[in-house]
């Protein structure tokens, strides 16, 4: 964090910004800055946690262990996107084996309609 951004912060009240322990965490792709607060800090703060949470993730700590983390929601729809895709690719082979393997819509309702 710059200097006079910190400042500006500081004048503001939002110092805890400049308090936040970073570290690196390295993905596949690319790396973030992870920042920790404290649950306590993260009561006080909450607005200035939620707008550094649209640059990168803040972890919320109580009793020195990870209890939350805070993100913006554009990175939480990024993985619920990627995990929607792969449960369609899923569906889709379940389908085309099912066919390759004769299974028409109107025997799946014969077979569910058995159930019941």
């Amino acid at each position: 964090m710059s200097d006079q951004l910190a400042q500006v912060l500081k004048e503001d009240g939002l110092d805890i910004l400049s308090k936040l322990d970073k570290i690196s965490i390295l993905d596949k792709k690319e790396s973030y800055n992870m920042r920790y607060v404290s649950a306590t800090e993260a009561k006080q703060r909450l607005a200035a946690l939620l707008d550094a949470a649209q640059r990168e993730p803040v972890t919320i700590r109580r009793q020195k262990r990870d209890v939350a983390v805070l993100l913006s929601l554009q990175e939480y729809e990024r993985p619920r996107a990627l995990n929607t895709a792969g449960f369609q690719r899923f569906c889709d082979r379940v389908a085309e084996r099912a066919a390759a393997r004769g299974l028409t819509e109107d025997r799946l309702t014969e077979i569910l309609g058995d159930e019941g």
